[in-house]
């Protein structure tokens, strides 16, 4: 938007109507992520519904839109400047939800890994580049190794009951997920609580691939990675820098 130098008498109605122009988009932007994240609470209850009744096939065709919907809300939230790195893992989250909707067989797995690994590396690079991770680990590095000696000591446990063709992807798949972890913790608040909550979905997908299966894990599992996505979004948008 130009903006002119006003002179004369009707400088200060012709200010007054270029500020409120320039408030318009600020006003609808509370309505649209409210709108959005509406959007997206009411998916992810009709998904956590379809998952306890059919974990997979036609009756989840809200789960391939639940990402979206959380991208729309932090495009609502941010219409000028967007996170990139956020947009683009919630769009490789989109990519491995969808993936995996349909089977649970370790070509859809392989799949759903790879979609995800390109969610990890966007976060990892997003936080350690926008959100100050590295400068937090730097205070507290016992974070980040807390989080390493967890992805060593999940996969010596897990690493024997998985199908041999599952370990490497499987070890490192969860090594980028870990070195997300890290650097959410070391961005600390919603970002750490959440990127916490989607690696305890991840390891009960793990469990899951190495057949350690129990009631209502599917639940779990989707429940720990809406939330976990949630937190992740919604602290990144407040630590953002504008």
């Amino acid at each position: 938007m130009a903006i002119t130098k006003a002179t004369g008498p009707g400088s200060a109605a012709t200010s007054a109507s270029s500020a409120t122009t320039s408030a318009g988009p600020k006003t609808d932007s509370p309505g649209g992520e409210a709108t959005a994240l509406a959007a997206f609470a009411a998916l992810a209850a009709a998904d956590l519904y379809a998952t306890a009744k059919s974990p997979r096939g036609p009756a989840r065709a809200a789960k391939p839109l639940l990402m979206p919907a959380l991208a729309t809300y932090a495009r609502s939230a941010r219409p000028g400047r967007p996170p990139a790195a956020l947009l683009a893992g919630l769009a490789c989250a989109t990519a491995g939800d969808t993936a995996l909707l349909w089977d649970r067989h370790h070509r859809a797995l392989l799949t759903g890994m790879a979609a995800f690994l390109g969610t990890q590396f966007s976060y990892t690079a997003g936080m350690t580049a926008r959100l100050g991770a590295v400068r937090g680990l730097r205070a507290r590095p016992r974070r980040a190794v807390a989080a390493f000696a967890a992805w060593g000591a999940v996969n010596a446990v897990l690493a024997p009951t998985l199908e041999r063709r599952l370990r490497l992807p499987v070890a490192g798949y969860s090594l980028a997920l870990a070195a997300m972890g890290a650097a959410a913790l070391g961005v600390g608040g919603k970002v750490a609580t959440g990127a916490v909550s989607f690696i305890a979905s991840d390891a009960l997908i793990g469990l899951q691939a190495a057949g350690h299966e129990f009631p209502s894990q599917e639940v779990l599992i989707m429940a720990g990675y809406l939330l976990g996505q949630y937190l992740i979004t919604a602290g990144w948008l407040e630590r953002e820098p504008s």
